[in-house]
């Protein structure tokens, strides 16, 4: 690996519900994997294609939570049909109320992944030893939630 390539996603679509009891809280999120985005088109549309999200038959991945203890969440991850547990660390950053009366919490959240445990799994050798992609994916997530009537 040479340089981190850093990336988001555009459409992405969920609800969270939280409860009384933060264990009883959940998050279920849909991510459409067309919507990715790195910067460079030619990088997009090899990440679209079938060598890594395969987009055309795996339109969209998504995150279920398992469990929230108010700072760790735990779910299940499926991207191109195969579902694997994910840890990720949570910082509440607080609430307040925007300019036009909704009320907003936000949060930030932190893990690591194995693209190869979800079959992403295309690489190329460098000529000076290594390979073009890190197995090892950072997630960073900035979650504005917006309370519901």
């Amino acid at each position: 690996m040479v340089t981190k390539v850093r990336g988001s996603f555009a459409d992405v679509s969920g609800t969270v519900v939280v409860a009384e009891d933060l264990a009883d809280s959940v998050a279920d999120v849909t991510i459409a994997t067309s919507s990715v985005s790195s910067g460079t088109a030619d990088r997009d549309g090899h990440l679209r294609s079938a060598d890594f999200f395969d987009v055309e038959n795996h339109p969209e991945m998504t995150f279920r939570s398992t469990s929230f203890d108010g700072r760790t969440l735990t779910g299940d991850l499926t991207i191109k049909g195969i579902t694997k547990p994910v840890t990720l660390e949570v910082e509440f950053n607080g609430v307040a109320t925007d300019p036009w009366g909704n009320e907003k919490a936000a949060f930030e959240a932190h893990g690591e992944i194995n693209r190869t445990d979800w079959g992403l799994t295309w690489n190329a050798s460098l000529e000076t030893g290594g390979v073009l992609v890190s197995e090892k994916i950072k997630l960073a997530l900035d979650v504005q939630l917006a309370k519901q009537a």
